[in-house]
């Protein structure tokens, strides 16, 4: 054994440590950023003496002289790929996050799909034909059937979280069958790889070509079927779901290739992705495969500001110097953000109301639902880039208990996550674990307008005796508030 590969395996193997030590630490916003960074020093260590390997021929390397052309290409990849996501990370709005994430999702896996197809066409065209391996064609067929799910899934998530692609559910006359009609082709199409590609005649070889485009056809068309009929509030399921195939499909090419840490780091995103989607679906109340049938949600649906909608006369109106006075008299608030604060871009507003409310005296807290926003820990970067203390953050359970005590709980741009009709049969959202924003003394709302969320259905919170209804854009509400507390709190 070369010393070079006994040094890349070291390297691969304290790359694997960093990865699992950096997702323990990504359990929690407060070390989270380390984890990342853990994760990130591992990746780059693994990159680097896999490059280092290249050259080295007694360790199955391409010599200097192929690895400085390998080198060019790995060097350029990597200079255009992390230029790129460098760029778009930085300039990327917070509220646009969950589309960048399905983009990086729809990446991995495409690129995971790419390599097998690369590696299974070099094989299929070798000379001396002699057949495939079953350790090579079950991750080659596994690896370009979920990569394909994914890169065309992934695309559509991002296209309805963007409003390219409409956010409710989009099914048409046999769109059902054809999916199902997609996924048996694409699973049959797989095993006819793996069975013709044991064969050793010319015809095995056609025939197990022909099924590896037919299952990467199938497998792309599933991908656009399965996320089509899935409505803006599965949303955040879907992300991680779309996430753990990510993982699964760099497993599978870690396979492919014969490369250790590609298999343990596309393992633990897999591993890790799907332990979230199943949190994600408990948060919601609903199962993976319900979700996966799609039909919950009607996506974004832009409304006039003002109360409107036939709930409208039981509504109790305020307006900022109401809300001013209950929030500087109170001795515990709760503050409840939603996507519709995201949207507003509102977050260093709801931050400053509450180091203003602090300062004077009263305790603030934020109530975080797991699926607010539109991806997992949305709510939690989001409040995190406006300096709000991580223990101030409270989960649902923790965040109930403090309802339950708190004299004024502040919703903003929250709809379905705080919706009471959640406690009732013969809902859309009947069952779902929600804020019991109704349990607090008094409740305020921030909001444009009486429109619906995702799940299309009223807001019964809205109509409570105890909830005053602050109609007003988000970051527009905020400031008001922020204005006329700071004018009570001097006057007073």
């Amino acid at each position: 054994m070369s010393a070079t590969l006994t040094i890349t395996w070291l390297v691969y193997l304290g790359a694997a440590v960093c990865f699992v030590l950096g997702l323990h630490l990504m359990r929690s916003p407060r070390t989270a950023r380390r984890g990342n960074a853990l994760s990130a020093s591992g990746m780059t260590a693994a990159v680097l003496v896999t490059a280092l390997l290249l050259l080295d021929e007694d360790g199955g390397g391409v010599g200097w002289h192929g690895g400085v052309w390998a080198g060019v290409a790995l060097g350029g990849g990597i200079v255009v790929g992390g230029g790129y996501g460098l760029y778009a990370a930085r300039r990327v709005k917070m509220t646009a996050m969950p589309q960048l994430v399905s983009l990086f999702n729809a990446v991995g896996g495409g690129a995971a799909a790419t390599v097998a197809l690369a590696d299974a066409s070099r094989a299929l065209a070798a000379g001396s034909w002699d057949g495939l391996s079953v350790s090579f064609s079950v991750p080659v067929a596994l690896d370009v059937l979920i990569g394909a799910v994914t890169f065309s899934g992934s695309l559509v998530a991002a296209g309805k979280l963007q409003g390219w692609v409409s956010g409710a559910p989009i099914t048409f006359r046999g769109s059902r069958a054809l999916a199902l009609a997609s996924a048996v082709v694409a699973v049959a199409a797989g095993v006819v790889v793996i069975v013709a590609g044991g064969g050793s005649s010319d015809g095995a070889r056609t025939t197990a070509s022909l099924a590896l485009v037919v299952a990467l056809v199938a497998a792309l068309l599933f991908g656009v079927l399965m996320v089509l009929p899935i409505g803006g509030a599965d949303m955040p399921v879907v992300i991680s779901l779309l996430n753990a195939f990510t993982g699964l499909a760099v497993a599978m090419a870690g396979f492919v290739v014969g490369n250790e840490v590609m298999i343990v780091a596309g393992a633990l995103v897999g591993a890790s992705g799907s332990i979230l989607t199943k949190l994600m679906a408990d948060a919601m109340n609903r199962s993976v495969a319900s979700i996966l049938v799609g039909g919950f949600g009607t996506g974004d649906a832009p409304s006039a500001a003002g109360p409107g909608g036939g709930a409208a006369a039981t509504v109790r109106t305020v307006d900022a110097d109401d809300v001013a006075i209950q929030l500087a008299y109170a001795h515990r608030v709760v503050l409840v953000p939603g996507y519709g604060l995201a949207a507003a871009q509102a977050q260093h507003e709801l931050a400053e109301l509450a180091n203003l409310l602090t300062s004077h005296g009263v305790a603030v807290s934020y109530a975080i639902h797991p699926v607010a926003g539109r991806m997992p820990g949305h709510m939690n970067v989001l409040l995190a880039e406006a300096n709000v203390p991580y223990e101030q953050m409270k989960e649902l359970e923790e965040a109930n208990a403090e309802l339950d005590q708190c004299d004024v709980a502040l919703v903003v741009g929250a709809n379905d996550v705080t919706n009471p009709a959640a406690r009732r049969p013969g809902t859309a959202i009947s069952g779902m674990p929600i804020l019991d924003v109704d349990h607090a003394r008094s409740v305020v709302v921030i909001k444009r307008s009486m429109g619906h969320g995702y799940a299309g259905i009223d807001n019964e919170l809205y109509t409570d005796p105890r909830t005053g209804m602050l109609f007003a854009d988000a970051k527009d509400g905020l400031a008001q508030l922020v204005a006329a507390v700071k004018e009570y709190v001097t006057a007073g």
